[in-house]
Parts: structure tokens; sequence; C-alpha cells
């Protein structure tokens, strides 16, 4: 199987640079909204939506990633942020107080439009960790498991050309799985 795994190259299984969502630096938590809501990314005829979104210098440099986990630590009110863990445990706990279903309107509805437009670069996670073009999946699976993450860009000529994504590194080892069962 690990002859298998070194076949298959980063620049196989990437998704080019330009048909992965990025926005600018200077964009808001709003706008890696807008952007992750409005994009697909179609991989083998199967369309899904991304997970995240990559944050560009003016140089069109990837700088970092912002996923969706983060828009949601960075759309926390401050209220809640200044509170303990079991205090906010319980505000939100609805076998104590039911209403809380409904957390459309008022006081947190206001201050999430209010954090949404804090900058971008405030909840972005900067990437350190690159592939080359021609890198093997062994590879890739490792820089994934012992750095902790779950996109990696691309390099070829020390450009960004693409990243791989966990889940497309997990599809082509679905495939070897498949292929060794039918086999």
């Amino acid at each position: 199987m690990a002859k298998i795994m070194a076949t298959r190259r980063a620049g196989d299984i990437m998704i080019p640079i330009d048909k992965y969502p990025y926005i600018y630096f200077t964009a808001t938590i709003r706008d890696a909204v807008e952007k992750i809501r409005e994009s697909e990314i179609i991989v083998k005829d199967c369309q899904s939506l991304p997970r995240a979104v990559l944050v560009m210098d003016n140089d069109h440099q990837i700088l970092g990633v912002v996923r969706r986990r983060g828009i949601f630590r960075g759309l926390e009110p401050k209220f809640l942020k200044t509170m303990s863990r079991n205090h906010r445990r319980q505000l939100f706990d609805l076998q104590i107080d039911p209403g809380l279903a409904d957390l459309s309107s008022g006081s947190f509805t206001e201050a999430v439009h209010e954090q949404a437009n804090h900058p971008v670069t405030e909840i972005m996670s900067h990437i350190t960790d690159t592939v080359n073009f021609e890198d093997n999946l062994a590879k890739i699976v490792y820089l994934m498991l012992t750095r902790d993450v779950d996109l990696l860009p691309v390099l070829k000529d020390r450009k960004v050309v693409g990243v791989v994504r966990s889940v497309d590194a997990f599809n082509e080892i679905a495939e070897i799985l498949h292929k060794d069962v039918s086999s």
C-alpha cells in the first residue's frame, strides 16, 4: 500500500488556486462569511461547500486561512467572552430557559453584527506548512497529522498553485482501500 500512496502527488489531488475561495487581508469577518456561503468546490464531479477561505495579500500570496470555527469565535459577542465558561454554559442551557432557543433578536444579534465588521486578520490562522507539487500522498498525510492542519498550500517553483484539503487526501486513501478490496 505504501507504494501506491507514494504514486499520488500533491499536484494530482490539489484544487487549483483559482478554484478555491479567497478574500484579501483587508476584508471583514462578514466578507469571509459571504465568500464561504457563495462558494462551491467541485472535485471529481462532486460539489461541496468550503470549510475555509484563504486570506491573500495584495501580491496574491496566501497569508492565512479562515475556517468556519474561527468565524464562530470571531462573531462571539464581547459580553459572552467576559463570562466564565460555567456561566456561559448555564446561559445557553435550554433545559434551564427554553426561551434561549430564539437568539435571533436582541443584544446577541446586535453584538454579532458589530463583531462581523472586525478585520478578518483577527481570526485568521497563519499558514506555516506547505507541500511541493511533486510531494507524495504519504508526505501530505504525515504533515496533516503532525502539524494538525486540514489544508496545505501546494507550491510549484515557489509559487502557490493550489491547495490540498484533508478531505482530498482522505478520498485518495479511500480509493486505495477500495482498490485493495476489489482486487
